[in-house]
């Protein structure tokens, strides 16, 4: 069988490093992208310490051109994308009218537009793919201290509904989940938890948004 490929663009320690580990286990090729290569490294030394083939692409999801440049050269790495996450978000904190104009297209453009165009490059290297996209309960009970946030977490709930739409038909499952709490290692929202609920959305493909939250 041939190898199949996890792309993770916004790469860190929590969600991103625990759902790579899983896919890997389940015998995933794994991509990261990040812009700190050190952090890259320590990522791929990790996962190769469990047995897991992992390389790091550095590339910075705020700045178009250096995401796109990494996105491409994963796929001339490796030839497909089988699965995308895309974990990247950002929102400073502060109240509505705290932000400047500025500062609120910058988050946006990190949370929202940086999946759209990790998307859009991936989508012509996939073949009944999958595409998930980190969401969060902000984007249902916005939080005035976090108002960047919530509309960026709103954000990327509404594309992961769009893109569904379109590119269902196409053979590509688009899925976000919800993710209703704080993660925190050793509660209900762990990132190991986060992590096989998101390959329980792989393998399943069944619904466009799952809520993570505790029953």
């Amino acid at each position: 069988m041939a190898e199949k490929i996890l792309l993770i663009v916004g790469t860190g320690p929590g969600i991103s490093l625990n759902t790579a580990r899983k896919f890997g286990i389940e015998g995933f090729t794994v991509a990261l992208i990040s812009r700190n290569m050190e952090s890259l490294q320590k990522y791929e030394n990790e996962l190769k310490n469990d047995g897991i083939e992992a390389k790091g692409f550095p590339g910075d999801v705020s700045s178009v051109e250096t995401l796109k440049t990494a996105i491409e050269t994963v796929i001339k790495t490796y030839g497909k994308i089988d699965v995308l996450l895309y974990n990247a978000a950002s929102g400073r904190t502060g109240k509505p009218t705290t932000l400047s104009d500025d500062q609120l297209v910058e988050d946006f453009k990190i949370s929202v537009a940086g999946a759209l165009i990790s998307v859009k490059e991936v989508i012509p290297y996939m073949k009944n793919g999958t595409i998930l996209l980190t969401g969060g309960g902000l984007a249902l009970h916005p939080y005035a201290d976090y108002a960047s946030l919530a509309i960026g977490k709103a954000g990327i709930r509404n594309l992961a509904y769009s893109l569904h739409q379109e590119l269902s038909p196409k053979g590509i499952y688009v899925g976000t989940l919800t993710i209703k709490g704080f993660v925190l290692e050793g509660t209900y929202f762990s990132p190991e938890n986060i992590a096989n609920t998101f390959y329980s959305m792989y393998e399943n493909q069944t619904e466009t948004e799952i809520i993570f939250e505790e029953k």
